[in-house]
């Protein structure tokens, strides 16, 4: 018996054809919602309570932001805070910590039965009020294209970090997330910042056997660093048990060392792994290749304050990039109430159920 000889793919000169990706249609529905974090699943359960059939795209998971925070983060503020669709959150603890809230809005999601299409990354949103086209690509390659009357760009900014600029700053031994401290045992560690996620960083680090370095632009720790770690990070540096450079920056960075410009001159430091804890930022290139105009100091999003539809009619916006670069004047706690001005603006300009049935099978 005889059977038919086949190659593996990956043993497939580049020289012969391969398939090309062919666009399918995924779904037509009301409203399409891009990006999957907290404010993206309130407007969808708005959007769901007013009539309408909304979908949601997210090029990484649920909540995404929040699955890449570290580990054993805890958050600043209440549980009831970060509620959302009038579901309780609750908590152990005064303060909720990253793994109770990926679990409640999981919750959340499944029970609004929420449509949401994880790790499709929205490429082009293109067409006119009642009538976009929206393509996205997953992680096998695969365009897929959606029908929507209206769109809502949720993206956030946790996935673009504010880069140092330096040399050396692409090498596989510099972060710009940080997770947990455990491989960085033994090390010599530079936390570059000094706001939330270095302090916090540092100190996790050094407590469990990192020799760890802080670098930061400022004269101080940041004035708005939680109230509970601004003291310890302090503590440890008045110690000596983390060394702290102020007024200070990184110059290069190398294999084993980094240099750093401080007040005192330039200086060579022994290092195994940096953290470039510097912030992040909103994809302004994808807003503006919608067409949303944005401001020119602030590069925040042109739209109406109170129905948050940007310039282009039937595009709204919602969440952290309403501030723009003010990242830090909009949080889970006051853009989660987005969804609800955009729903009421929905329910005077867009009539439900013409749409047709959600359809995600790709065929």
């Amino acid at each position: 018996m005889s059977f038919p000889h086949t190659v593996p793919v990956d043993l497939i000169p580049e020289t012969l054809p391969r398939t090309k990706p062919v666009p399918r249609r995924d779904s037509r529905v009301d409203v399409l919602i891009v990006g999957a974090g907290p404010t993206g699943l309130a407007c969808a359960i708005e959007v769901q309570k007013a009539g309408f059939k909304a979908l949601i795209l997210d090029k990484g998971c649920l909540v995404n932001s929040i699955f890449n925070y570290p580990t054993n983060m805890t958050f600043f503020t209440t549980p009831e805070l970060l509620e959302i669709g009038d579901i309780p959150f609750t908590s152990s603890l005064v303060k909720p910590t990253r793994l109770e809230a990926l679990e409640y809005y999981r919750r959340a999601a499944q029970h609004y039965d929420l449509q949401i299409c994880q790790y499709q990354w929205v490429k082009t949103i293109n067409g006119e009020d009642g009538d976009f086209h929206v393509a996205a690509t997953d992680r096998q390659g695969h365009i897929h294209d959606h029908c929507a009357r209206k769109i809502i760009v949720s993206t956030g900014y946790y996935d673009l970090p504010n880069e140092v600029g330096v040399p050396g700053e692409d090498l596989p031994k510099v972060f710009h997330y940080y997770r947990e401290p455990h491989p960085y045992f033994d090390n010599d560690v530079v936390v570059v910042g000094g706001k939330n996620s270095a302090a916090e960083a540092a100190l996790d680090l050094w407590r469990h056997g990192a020799r760890v370095t802080l670098v930061y632009r400022g004269s101080q720790i940041h004035p708005n660093v939680k109230y509970w770690v601004r003291p310890d990070v302090e503590n440890r540096i008045k110690s000596g048990e983390i060394t702290a450079y102020f007024n200070s920056r990184v110059l290069e960075i190398g294999l084993d060392f980094v240099v750093l410009d401080t007040p005192h001159g330039s200086l060579r430091l022994h290092n195994d792994f940096v953290f470039a804890l510097t912030g992040y930022h909103p994809d302004f290139d994808f807003l503006s290749s919608i067409g949303i105009e944005l401001s020119t100091e602030q590069r925040r999003p042109v739209c109406d304050p109170a129905t948050l539809e940007s310039n282009i009619p039937g595009v709204y916006v919602a969440g952290v990039i309403v501030a723009g670069s003010r990242t830090s004047e909009i949080f889970i706690e006051n853009g989660r109430f987005h969804g609800k001005q955009i729903a009421a603006h929905l329910r005077k300009t867009l009539r439900p159920g013409s749409s047709g049935p959600v359809s995600l099978s790709g065929d």
